[in-house]
């Protein structure tokens, strides 16, 4: 077997996540209470009881996300370690936000330092300005998207933000030219186009003055290299060096995520296992699509944590303990 650990990204999160693992997992609520702490405001009371408009506000979101993923993998190698198998992942990644929980389970960022940049992104974009929007467009393949929108480029700047999975890409632009493309996309076959649920066209060069900001802010925290290498966003290629990690970072809230490229580089580098952390499981779903042959699960819950640690018990052949 060979693992890889994926971390959630934003659209994912839901009032109550992580409540009922925290209450089973000491590791998990002692990720939940380091969360509190860094940043000094209940992260755990929104996860928790919310209200939705609070969690939905990416200036809560963001660090919500990351504290529920890191949770969620603290749950995971302490439940690993009491059964006798230790979670070796060969490579981490993460969709969007969900690449800082990633660079904390590599040993990149320090978990506190991960919430501290997470908690500065989520303020940047929301308060960025910008006007836009990103758009999921379903049931047509990137070149065709890419060609539909480029001949509206005089109407205003569209761009591919999220290529998630085969006919299942996320495009970030202005509102105009948002609301301009709807026409052409269906004429061109799109069978749905659902607007996301954010303040601006993320993932666009719209974006660059945060990545600036955020680059700056880069240099206040330490960086290591990677063990074991992250899969980059902005590339979809493995990469364990700090100073391009960095670098890649800096770029990717300005940057399309190159997701189904990340998740066919890995494959082909061995792994035929992937373990998302994190609230639900929609990126297991894009995995499934791109990989159908993986074998994909998740850790949301403490049944899904269960679940997965029999699953890799059984995969590398470890007896459970007799009290499992």
């Amino acid at each position: 077997m060979s693992l890889a650990l994926l971390f959630s990204p934003q659209g994912s999160q839901a009032v109550g996540m992580g409540k009922e693992l925290a209450g089973v997992s000491p590791a998990a609520r002692a990720a939940y209470a380091a969360a509190d702490e860094a940043l000094g405001w209940a992260v755990s009371g929104v996860c928790w009881n919310g209200p939705e408009e609070h969690l939905n506000d990416t200036r809560q979101t963001q660090p919500c996300l990351v504290a529920k993923s890191l949770a969620c993998l603290a749950a995971l190698r302490e439940a690993c370690s009491d059964a006798g198998t230790p979670l070796s992942p060969a490579f981490a990644a993460g969709h969007s936000v969900g690449e800082y929980t990633a660079l904390t389970a590599a040993g990149v960022l320090s978990e506190l330092d991960a919430l501290r940049l997470v908690s500065l992104r989520g303020s940047l974009m929301a308060e960025a300005g910008v006007d836009g929007g990103m758009v999921a467009v379903i049931g047509l393949a990137r070149p065709r998207i890419e060609e539909t929108i480029g001949a509206l480029a005089p109407i205003g700047s569209l761009i591919v933000a999220n290529d998630n999975a085969p006919e299942q890409v996320v495009i970030s632009g202005t509102g105009a030219a948002l609301a301009a493309a709807e026409g052409p996309l269906r004429d061109a076959g799109a069978r749905r186009l659902i607007p996301l649920r954010v303040s601006g066209p993320f993932h666009s060069p719209a974006m660059a003055p945060v990545a600036a900001a955020l680059q700056r802010a880069f240099g206040t925290v330490a960086w290591s290299d990677a063990d074991p290498p992250i899969v980059s966003n902005v590339t979809g290629e493995p990469v364990h060096e700090a100073t391009r990690i960095r670098e890649l970072l800096a770029r990717q809230v300005s940057s399309p995520v190159e997701w189904m490229a990340s998740v066919e580089r890995m494959v082909a580098l061995g792994v035929d296992t992937f373990v998302e952390c994190g609230p639900g499981a929609a990126l297991s779903g894009m995995v499934r699509r791109i990989a159908p042959q993986a074998r994909t699960l998740n850790v949301t819950d403490s049944a899904t944590l269960h679940e997965t640690v029999a699953a890799l018990l059984d995969a590398v052949h470890v007896p459970a303990p007799a009290s499992a």
